[in-house]
């Protein structure tokens, strides 16, 4: 029989979502005995929580001011950027080589949702169909270790672009197509879904480097 999760693992999936979701934003004050009464776990699970969420890098602690989300500043974000070509340049490696029939269809089906929706209006579906995509990715390379390492760096990575588009105009060339990955996917050829990983990862960091310079 599977134990249930404990109360301070709900708590932190709860708080993580808030946080994932922009409901904390980047910077907001994170208050221990209000957020027990806003998400209704006693305050030993939301410290335990939160004790997880910093060292995860969502929340950090500053001494004498208090405690608050992470802010996303742009070293840190391109920080992000390296580690992703670091891991999931491997992943798609891997995948390519452990890819299923059943694997590679339902990839298709995410590349094809997140090409719907590449448009101005569409950028919060977008984000939501790149994650999975990536996520999946993960899932299709089959190994634990790397699903840990990789899905820390994705929330993160969701987590900035949520950020900054909810606050900045739109661009929907920097919503950038999984066409020539899904390609090498299915031909089954590691060293190109590995090419076409590093390309896809470093043409969003061109990217966001020349949004931040207007």
């Amino acid at each position: 029989m599977t134990a249930s999760p404990r109360a301070s693992d709900r708590a932190y999936d709860v708080l993580l979502e808030m946080i994932l979701d922009l409901r904390l934003p980047p910077g907001a004050v994170v208050n221990e005995v209000q957020l027990s009464l806003d998400i209704g776990f006693g305050r030993m699970p939301v410290r335990e929580a939160i004790a997880r969420l910093c060292g995860d890098r969502f929340v950090t602690v500053v001494p004498r001011r208090g405690t608050f989300v992470t802010p996303v500043t742009l070293e840190d974000v391109l920080d992000m950027f390296e580690a992703r070509e670091a891991v999931e340049c491997g992943v798609a490696y891997i995948a390519a080589r452990r890819a299923t029939d059943a694997d590679l269809a339902r990839l298709r089906e995410l590349v094809e949702a997140a090409d719907r929706a590449r448009s101005v209006d569409g950028w919060t579906e977008y984000l939501h169909d790149d994650h999975e995509i990536h996520r999946f990715l993960v899932q299709m390379a089959g190994n634990g270790l790397l699903e840990d390492a990789a899905g820390r760096l994705l929330q993160h990575n969701l987590r900035f672009w949520r950020s900054y588009w909810s606050s900045r105009p739109t661009q929907p060339s920097s919503m950038l197509s999984h066409a020539d990955l899904l390609a090498a996917l299915e031909a089954r050829d590691s060293e190109a879904a590995e090419k076409a990983m590093r390309h896809h990862v470093g043409s969003s960091r061109e990217l966001l480097q020349d949004l931040f310079a207007r």
